[in-house]
């Protein structure tokens, strides 16, 4: 996959006024993205996505010709995809094949803009092992890294989310559940610490204590207490979160 100072990409949506509403957004907060091709279904998209070779796919799930996992299946190496759906499970069915992300209908420009620079931080890395993601786990070879848990289905209330982990402050075991703290609410899923730690990018998602797990990427500053013992601070959240002295070696470098 390529790596470009000017990236392109082709947009596949079935709906024309909301093909024409993401290409106008993504102008205006993508600027330096190029616009390569436009398709109104599936065998269009592949045929564009042959011809031009993006760096970015932006493609709707539900198209004609060939729905959107079909054209997903066929882009192997070649380029990032981001699924446009009108359907949270739907959206989930897009993280299992890997997407760097999914835009829900009616498009949000917030929403957009997250997606954005989830793609730009995808472009600007080194070719790794994230450019299999697009090949379906059966094919995989046995010994292939298994690809990070990138999002989970968690209970808000008596309502059920799609939560991307980069959302997620913290985890912390709570009874039989495990509790997901986000910035401006939280969640619950029945999955426990343990497997969470087994499944989430140990680079992203440091264990602090028997019943805290912590994204690194929210962490404002690292403090002593009274007694000496190390605690977090968050980036725009209030906890103060304790760290069992068993990881005090993480915090190091900080």
């Amino acid at each position: 996959m390529r790596s470009l100072s000017a990236p392109t990409a082709v947009v596949a949506e079935d709906e024309h006024t909301l093909r024409q509403e993401l290409v106008e957004r993504l102008a205006q907060l993508w600027p330096e993205l190029s616009i390569v091709g436009e398709a109104a279904d599936g065998i269009e998209a592949l045929r564009l996505l042959d011809l031009h070779a993006p760096d970015v796919l932006f493609l709707d799930i539900q198209m004609p010709g060939a729905n959107g996992l079909d054209v997903a299946r066929q882009v192997g190496t070649r380029s990032h995809v981001v699924f446009i759906t009108a359907f949270d499970e739907h959206a989930i069915a897009a993280f299992d094949h890997g997407a760097v992300d999914y835009l829900l209908k009616p498009l949000e420009p917030s929403r957009l803009f997250t997606a954005i620079g989830r793609l730009k931080a995808r472009l600007a890395s080194p070719a790794t092992g994230q450019e299999r993601a697009w090949q379906p786990a059966a094919s995989a070879e046995p010994s292939a890294p298994r690809t990070p848990l990138r999002w989970i289905n968690a209970s808000v209330g008596q309502t059920l989310h799609l939560i991307t982990v980069d959302e997620v402050l913290y985890f912390q075991s709570d009874s039989k559940y495990t509790r997901l703290v986000l910035r401006d609410s939280e969640a619950l899923i029945r999955k426990p610490l343990k497997e969470l730690v087994e499944e989430l990018d140990p680079q992203q998602f440091w264990q602090i204590h028997r019943s805290t797990l912590l994204n690194v990427a929210a962490v404002a500053s690292v403090i002593r207490d009274f007694r000496g013992r190390l605690q977090v601070r968050l980036k725009d959240h209030a906890d103060i979160l304790p760290v069992a002295e068993a990881y005090n070696h993480l915090f190091k470098q900080m």
